[in-house]
């Protein structure tokens, strides 16, 4: 846990109101096609569901919510794509190699990772999800896909799809031309795509599983229908032959395995994805989708589907693209090779109303990090930031817009904080009592003498937050441990500057800086702290150097202050940086910080 300089928190402008005009959009598109307005998320549950497949589920969410705010009728769906194939094994907790035998296999018939409670692989993870969905105040109908195909809910659309086969096929190999791992050319003659096209397109394999899926082309002729094996349970299976007027379909699988099936009564199969996605835009009558850079780059699920959509006698909804969210220090996220954090993770660490507003905030085309390691304290600085201009009056429209939708719902108010104290010196604290609540309490009581807390269940759940995020996030090495006893040979060796300054700190200088426990507020310790490297400089502990008009001097005492706080450190948790030295000092209390300071 590092100190940071005094600074304003970093400021972030929330652009348009984005939700208010894709809600705009998604309202006339729905009068137009004369149906009520749906918004849709498509989630695969192969993994977990990190906070990058989360904003396929909190665009729909915002522009759904805004629509219900305004009293219209809408809906949102999230439809759990559990009957693809279960494509190769992440690397998660509970889960070996063993279960590289399941591949090809449907998510709903692949065992959950070792432990868990649920039966299966797509349950595992979906309630995962659910729960961090639920924290969030996300109102939505859930759909499985294994459901759907296996009632037979699809079956006309199946038949459908199966008798326009031409048709579709016609319209898929116009992009069969798309490279799968160079720029070149595969058929047709048809230009090299760009090097962006090339990486986008690559994306779109690595980044989702639908995306990467087969289009339904074989040897033997095109069927947009993919059966799994009766037999060994995969989709290694290839129609060889379809009947329209009886629908019998005969397939083959790797296994060896051969069968012909009545396929108006067949339940153990699924279109392909480029077929199923715009034929679902038509079951359901969806209006808005928006989708990844992965199912929007050259001859992908949401490009074809433009032109698929209409032969099931619907248009592809109104579907923008949302760029990439990551972690700090992590690359793209990518749910298959896990290790990323998941929405309920994310909310062992943020409010609900925090999480949201990172998403709220940002147009669908801008990318973003969430920060888990120590910039929370920044994001945090910042939401605090926020609301204070919202409570004043002082913010802008954009800005309170932003700020409503992160607090609240169309159906209410989220759970917030009712004290609110700065997350990173709650973290601080909890850091230096390690968790003792009658010191924590006595500490943060301190920190706001004009309105000092009664309980620590007022801080609650930001309490919580800060003390999971101490508790999990920083390293040991970082932790903050107050000797026990004071330094008495870094003392001895002290320079007679040195010396004068901690006895300035301790007593004060006779003017305009008193005893360190005359004023033992968070803003008094702050004032104090500054002021000793001012006062040894010749100037008042209030001086605030010109940095235009004397950057030399405004430099020199920066440095001052910097070799102060570094030898303050050293003397009470020996090393050169800590948690700031106010919550410090405050934490450790005046009588023992004496004894760690006096030679």
């Amino acid at each position: 846990m590092r100190a940071r300089p005094e600074e304003e928190p970093r400021r972030d402008s929330a652009g348009d109101d984005w939700v208010s005009r894709l809600a705009d959009e998604a309202i006339a598109e729905a009068e137009k096609r004369g149906t009520k307005v749906v918004c849709a998320s498509g989630i695969s549950p192969s993994g977990p569901v990190h906070l990058g497949n989360l904003r396929e589920v909190m665009m729909p969410h915002l522009v759904a919510d805004e629509v219900r705010r305004r009293g219209i009728e809408v809906e949102h769906i999230i439809s759990w794509d559990d009957f693809d194939r279960f494509r190769k094994v992440p690397n998660v907790p509970g889960v070996d190699e063993s279960y590289a035998e399941h591949i090809g296999k449907p998510l709903t018939a692949v065992p959950p990772p070792q432990g868990s409670s649920y039966d299966s692989w797509a349950a595992h993870f979906r309630a995962q999800c659910e729960d961090g969905l639920k924290q969030l105040g996300i109102v939505y109908r859930g759909i499985s896909q294994t459901e759907q195909y296996t009632s037979g809910a699809y079956v006309e659309q199946v038949l459908f799809a199966m008798s326009h086969r031409t048709q579709i096929d016609k319209v898929l190999d116009q992009y069969r031309t798309l490279p799968k791992q160079t720029g070149a050319p595969q058929k047709g003659g048809q230009k090299k795509l760009s090097e962006d096209e090339a990486l986008a397109a690559a994306e779109a394999a690595e980044g989702s599983g639908a995306a990467a899926e087969d289009d339904g082309s074989s040897g033997g002729g095109y069927y947009p229908y993919k059966p799994y094996c009766s037999v060994c349970g995969t989709d290694l299976t290839t129609v060889t032959s379809y009947d329209d007027a009886s629908t019998e379909l005969t397939y083959t699988c790797q296994c060896g395995h051969t069968e012909t099936v009545l396929l108006r009564e067949h339940r153990n199969g699924k279109l392909v994805w480029k077929v199923d996605w715009p034929m679902r835009w038509a079951y359901e009558k969806v209006v808005f989708e928006p989708s990844g850079v992965d199912h929007q780059s050259p001859g992908s699920s949401y490009v074809v589907g433009k032109e698929i959509a209409p032969i099931f006698g619907w248009e592809r909804p109104l579907g923008p693209m949302y760029a990439f969210v990551g972690i700090r220090g992590m690359a793209k996220m990518s749910s298959s090779k896990g290790g990323v954090p998941t929405a309920v993770e994310a909310l062992q660490f943020m409010e609900p109303p925090l999480l949201r507003w990172l998403y709220a905030r940002k147009r669908p085309n801008q990318a973003f990090d969430v920060a888990l390691d120590a910039e929370i304290q920044r994001m945090y600085d910042e939401w605090d930031s926020l609301v204070r201009k919202v409570t004043s009056g002082d913010a802008q429209a954009g800005d309170i817009a932003a700020y409503t939708r992160a607090s609240s719902t169309a159906e209410g108010e989220l759970p917030l904080t009712k004290h609110v104290l700065p997350y990173r010196a709650i973290a601080s604290v909890v850091d230096i009592t390690t968790g003792d609540e009658e010191q924590t309490l006595r500490i943060l009581s301190a920190l706001d003498p004009s309105d000092p807390i009664g309980s620590l269940d007022e801080l609650q759940p930001r309490l919580g937050c800060a003390t999971r995020w101490v508790e999990q996030q920083v390293a040991p090495e970082d932790r903050t441990v107050v000797r026990a006893e004071s330094d008495s040979e870094a003392l001895g060796a002290l320079t007679d500057e040195q010396r004068e300054s901690l006895r300035i700190l301790l007593d004060g200088n006779g003017s305009d800086l008193d005893r360190l426990e005359d004023d033992w507020t968070i803003d008094g310790l702050t004032h104090h702290v500054y002021g000793v490297p001012k006062v040894q400089s010749g100037e008042s502990a209030d001086f605030k150097p010109d940095r235009k008009a004397e950057p030399e001097k405004a430099a020199a005492l920066g440095a001052a202050q910097r070799e102060f706080f570094k030898l303050l450190y050293n003397l009470l948790i020996g090393k050169d940086t800590g948690p700031r030295l106010p919550t410090l000092l405050l934490a450790v209390g005046p009588e023992r910080i004496r004894g760690l300071l006096t030679p």
